[in-house]
């Protein structure tokens, strides 16, 4: 779980999720609203997930008798989390949402993630695939499929990757074959396939990419279907849609969640129903995944943090050594953070898990300012915006998230690398995240290669004039962010440079252009992370200004401590990635495969 205090620090006093209960999407919400959510999935997440976070972990899925069987605290947190709304908490209320901004969605669903990630991704796909079929599907979709998702009935996937074409979707060969009732024949085979077969549920929504008879080849050719497990009248469920399962993959973490092998209609026909438009399927799913991608990035920063609170409490309750200017032997020993060495090591799993939580939560932020927005201008800024952060948000909590947990698990010592402690799970648990949903890789290829040059750059310019708001009010502000902008402003202006000197290289030869993305994606992120950062010390400083007293003043004092750190520690390791892109360094485009 999350702690409640640093939730409304950025729900509220950073990100003013309460001045959208002033729209009309969300009228009649409010503050109280808002919080009573929250203290649900806090509840839910505390009594049918924490618990079973090491038995999901241990006792991985199985199939027994041709079923898959989960650990049996599964079922009762995913029935706890259907009644909770959370499943449906974006939805309109007419279709039996609750109709709540997604900033406040996403900070209840990263409580689940937090307490357990391997049970919390059943209701995450759900309400992914049900976000899409909202978004897209027919009105007799619509009206059939989404009440036994949002109920918790149903459970929901998405079905992309096959084992021949990975995350090259261009090569897809799973066929789709008109009927003469409208429907089609579903025949090939998808794997990954997270949640894509389980007993938790009377049925399975998979969201299939498959390729029309005769479609063309490439993207362009690519149709998204719902294809169910089992076939749905709208009322009962009926006999098997021949869906079937080929195997259960056996992973380094997230051992909770059933990861599939699937063949569709490989014993029989496997129905499907268009959604949309024939060949429009990759840009509906896009909807989906960039959606996931923000959730992937989401579920890395729910983890980073339980993993640094979980150092924090235990740091400060064991006791080993003496300070350096000790010298009496017969002292007791003092609590390990009084150490400098664990104290850094704290700031940094700080500074990666809190900075991460700002990032997911802006991102939430701007996707209802791009639903809800006052004007077309306001919501088009947010769309350019989101555009450029998405990769970041998935990415960069899984990367630095990662050192985070890494740091926290060496707080623990040998404890940390011991399975009857948390932090070794949360660190195997991670490491998933800077691999599905696009790995870390793609996402650096989808950053510099295409978000950073569309519409002329205006998502990167979005950005860089966000920047220099920051930075312009922090000057006026004074204090420590006053102190801290002018090394921002040094950061920004070389990662302006260093886009304009890639995108010229890319417009002549772009595979040299993009041999050095993921050196980017960790150029731009060290320079977002630090406008986060400046934004949380310029809130905290208002605060203790204003005269923050009791638990508040200690709270706010370390934002602003954090914030130091990470200019004074973090921030300057970009210099090493700008000067490799200023430098346009070709050693692993010029590389050999006989080398190796």
């Amino acid at each position: 779980m999350l702690p409640r205090r640093d939730l409304d620090f950025l729900l509220h006093e950073l990100l003013g999720a309460d001045a959208l209960a002033t729209r009309p999407r969300f009228e009649g919400q409010g503050r109280e609203v808002y919080d009573a959510v929250l203290d649900t999935a806090d509840g839910v997440a505390r009594e049918f997930y924490a618990p079973n976070r090491k038995a999901n972990d241990q006792q991985e899925p199985e199939v027994r008798d041709g079923v898959v069987v989960l650990q049996p605290g599964v079922k009762p947190a995913w029935e706890a989390t259907a009644a909770s709304g959370i499943i449906a908490s974006t939805l309109d209320e007419a279709r039996g949402g609750m109709q709540l901004p997604h900033v406040i969605a996403s900070a209840a669903i990263a409580h689940l993630e937090a307490a357990n990630i391997g049970t919390a991704s059943y209701p995450m796909l759900t309400a992914g695939a049900a976000n899409l079929i909202n978004a897209f599907a027919s009105e007799e979709q619509k009206q059939r499929w989404l009440p036994p998702m949002l109920t918790g009935r149903f459970s929901g996937t998405m079905a992309l990757t096959e084992p021949d074409a990975g995350s090259s979707l261009a090569d897809l060969r799973t066929k789709a074959t008109p009927q003469p009732d409208g429907t089609y024949l579903i025949e090939g085979t998808k794997i990954w396939i997270s949640g894509g077969d389980h007993e938790l549920t009377e049925n399975i929504v998979h969201l299939v990419l498959a390729r029309i008879v005769g479609a063309p080849e490439g993207t362009k050719g690519i149709s998204l279907f719902i294809v169910p497990k089992k076939h749905f009248d709208g009322t009962r469920v009926g006999a098997t849609n021949n869906v079937t399962l080929a195997g259960l993959i056996h992973k380094m973490g997230w051992r909770g969640t059933t990861s599939t092998l699937l063949n569709f209609g490989e014993r029989g026909p496997c129905v499907g129903y268009l959604i949309g438009e024939a060949h429009h399927g990759l840009p509906y799913m896009f909807h989906m995944m960039n959606e996931a991608r923000i959730g992937v990035g989401r579920a890395a920063t729910a983890m980073a943090y339980a993993a640094f609170r979980y150092a924090v409490d235990y740091a400060q309750q064991r006791k080993q050594g003496r300070l350096p200017a000790e010298k009496d032997p017969k002292r007791p020993p003092v609590a390990i953070i009084e150490h400098a060495d664990i104290r850094r090591l704290l700031l940094h799993a700080k500074c990666a898990a809190e900075g991460s939580l700002h990032l997911i939560l802006a991102c939430a932020r701007l996707v209802d300012e791009q639903e809800t927005g006052p004007d077309e201008a306001a919501r088009q800024h947010a769309t350019m915006l989101l555009e450029v952060l998405t990769p970041i948000a998935k990415t960069w909590p899984s990367i630095y998230g990662q050192e985070g947990i890494s740091s926290a698990l060496q707080v623990l010592g040998g404890y940390g690398y011991a399975r009857e402690y948390d932090v070794e799970q949360l660190y195997r648990d991670n490491r998933l995240n800077q691999i599905h949903e696009g790995t870390n890789g793609i996402q650096a290829l989808d950053l510099l290669g295409r978000k950073v040059t569309q519409q002329n750059g205006a998502a990167f310019k979005a950005l860089v004039v966000e920047v220099e708001k920051t930075l312009a009010a922090a000057a006026a502000a004074g204090g420590a962010a006053a102190e801290l902008a002018p090394q921002l402003k040094v950061a920004l202006d070389r990662l302006v440079a260093v886009t304009t000197s890639l995108v010229g290289t890319m417009m002549k030869d772009a595979t040299r252009g993009l041999a050095n993305a993921s050196a980017y994606l960790d150029c731009t992120s060290r320079v977002v992370f630090a406008w986060l950062w400046l934004q949380q010390a310029m809130v905290a400083e208002r605060a203790l200004a204003a005269g923050a007293s009791g638990s508040d003043e200690p709270f706010y004092r370390g934002k602003v401590h954090a914030a130091r750190f990470y200019f004074g520690v973090e921030l300057p390791k970009h210099e090493t990635d700008a000067a490799l892109l200023l430098r346009n360094d070709a050693s692993a485009l010029e590389m050999q495969t006989a080398w190796f």
